[in-house]
């Protein structure tokens, strides 16, 4: 028990560290070939701060836990916008300039939706997950599209200050991305070792690990990335890591594990945690979406996602106890 508690926190170091690496490697190679600063937030820093997730879950669904995987792309999307989202505004209320993040509100209800729909028959079959993965590349040359018509609008240019910032030599950034990469597949064995383990050791569910210890671990890059544009007032940045992550894991994430282990899931998945979820994500669509002038998140609202998130994870411990 002890030795999986301990590579439980030593994955997640690791992870955590890895995580960083690979998204200013990955971003530097990019920004050194060219690619448009927008394109590189909303594509290159979207998929690394997701990477931890993917990596997680692939490594949980070959190993034979695939509701581990969907406990973690699910807990992380209630995490990032109840826990991070609820902290980050309390720090600083995010204001919602961009146009583009406005866009991006009604896709994140609908493919949360499409999550929802596709969990009615109580599984995730091979054809359900090619399809996430196929609206993920369509999302994806969608943002390429929008990534280069959209060079005035504020999240690119809060984007092109931080990657300016960061920018690194050519070699560096490939050996910070290639060391990342290694930390990420070794960091996701460590972490879905121990966690299987300690779900065994208390007699737990899988999935319940996944919502909690593992989708918190997973959501930490965003945590920092979020709480930190927040302090500097970089608040899209701040908003489209948040939406760019949930939008990754639940076409992504789940994609991917489904596709290499096809998974029967509980009607527990459906009635609490997808329900939770989409009544967050639809409150986020709520608070951010304007057609006119900038959306806003405030600090009372931001203490009350936190309690949403707060209350959420005491209604599954408790059943977990139960």
């Amino acid at each position: 028990m002890l030795a999986a508690v301990l590579t439980v926190i030593s994955g997640l170091i690791l992870l955590l560290w890895s995580a960083d690496r690979f998204v200013d490697g990955a971003a530097s190679v990019a920004r050194h070939w060219g690619m448009p600063a927008l394109l590189i937030g909303m594509l290159i820093v979207g998929f690394g701060t997701s990477a931890p997730e993917m990596l997680v879950s692939a490594t949980a669904a070959l190993q034979g836990s695939p509701t581990l995987a969907l406990g973690n792309a699910y807990g992380s999307n209630i995490a990032n916008i109840a826990l991070i989202l609820g902290l980050t505004a309390l720090v600083s209320p995010i204001v919602v300039a961009s146009k583009i993040l406005r866009k991006e509100l009604p896709i994140l209800v609908a493919v949360t939706a499409l999550a929802a729909i596709q969990l009615i028959d109580g599984e995730i079959s091979r054809l359900d997950a090619t399809l996430l993965i196929l609206v993920l590349i369509g999302l994806m040359c969608w943002s390429c599209i929008t990534g280069r018509r959209g060079s005035d609008d504020t999240l690119a240019v809060e984007v092109r200050g931080e990657i300016e910032q960061r920018l690194m030599p050519f070699r560096r950034a490939w050996l910070w991305l290639g060391l990342g990469l290694i930390g990420l597949i070794v960091s996701s064995r460590m972490l879905v070792w121990g966690a299987v383990s300690i779900a065994q050791a208390f007699g737990v569910s899988d999935l319940v690990i996944g919502l909690t210890v593992v989708a918190i671990g997973t959501s930490l890059p965003e945590l920092a990335s979020s709480l930190v544009a927040a302090r500097k007032g970089e608040h899209d940045i701040a908003l489209g890591n948040i939406i760019g992550s949930n939008l990754f894991n639940t076409l992504g994430v789940v994609g991917i594990a489904g596709a290499l282990h096809p998974m029967a899931v509980t009607s527990d998945v459906l009635n609490r945690d997808v329900l939770v979820m989409g009544v967050l994500t639809l409150s986020l669509f709520v608070l951010g979406y304007r057609r006119r002038g900038p959306g806003r998140i405030n600090r009372v609202e931001g203490a009350l996602l936190l309690s949403a998130w707060v209350a959420y994870t005491v209604w599954l411990l408790a059943g977990a106890g139960g």
